[in-house]
């Protein structure tokens, strides 16, 4: 039997390392480490003590914020909340470690992402709408680079809860982080019928077609849009699923 084969993705790493440094600062709050109402690190601290980038710790702590564990006050610093006893764990992206997984995922995100793009397309703004089109043509440079354009992947649909003025949608994907894009956890082109970077260009066509809807304030064609974006993803996975089961 080949079930290991069929279940365990081919991971780059078991886990960001914007998640690591979360689950690393979350456990130093939950065991006490850091009072509430007491102030964390400093980026440059957190920087040096865990030997990553600036990008990571604001990642890491962007996540903190949307679990509800530290506030950042403008100037000062950031805070661990003082009803943090009261909070449970939040979602642990460190259980992304099979195809079942990733699937479950995406299965979430269709539900939560369609909706979201139908209210975007209504509700956002130029400057909204202008950040889109900058993620998409940020995506589109890095793959002809022949990087895998996680970070402007990440961007768009970050854009699109931002632009829900609701702070859930925002919350929700500020906590996952990159860690949501299959591409962190496995080579998706590899289950695609596209050779190479094809398959990032094909995924940036599915993007420019919600752009294309939400610029249209089109929230039928937006939901419709994103739900098939997204399906095209979990279709692929599932397939290779189903393909290596049977070797």
């Amino acid at each position: 039997m080949n079930i290991s084969k069929a279940s365990v993705l081919p991971r780059r790493r078991p886990v960001s390392l914007a998640q690591e440094v979360m689950s690393d600062l979350m456990d130093r709050i939950r065991s006490g480490q850091y009072k509430p109402g007491e102030k964390m690190p400093t980026e440059p601290e957190v920087m040096a003590e865990q030997g990553v980038s600036r990008t990571v710790v604001r990642e890491a702590i962007s996540r903190l914020q949307a679990a509800g564990l530290v506030e950042t006050r403008q100037g000062v610093g950031t805070f661990v909340k003082s009803s943090v006893k009261h909070l449970v764990y939040p979602l642990d992206l460190s259980t992304l470690v099979t195809i079942r997984d990733v699937l479950d995922m995406l299965e979430l995100r269709v539900s939560l992402e369609a909706e979201a793009a139908g209210l975007a397309s209504t509700r956002r703004t130029d400057e909204q709408l202008r950040h889109m089109r900058e993620a998409l043509l940020a995506f589109e440079e890095d793959a002809n680079h022949g990087g895998l354009s996680v970070e402007a992947d990440y961007q768009f649909h970050l854009q699109i809860a931002l632009a829900t003025h609701n702070k859930y949608f925002e919350d929700f994907y500020r906590y996952l982080g990159t860690s949501i894009i299959p591409r962190t956890r496995l080579d998706t082109s590899q289950f695609s019928a596209e050779p190479g970077q094809s398959y990032l260009f094909s995924t940036n066509r599915e993007h420019e077609s919600i752009l294309d809807a939400i610029i249209r304030q089109d929230a039928p064609s937006a939901s419709a849009a994103m739900r098939r974006h997204l399906s095209n993803s979990r279709e692929r996975l599932k397939r290779a699923s189903e393909a290596n089961a049977r070797e």
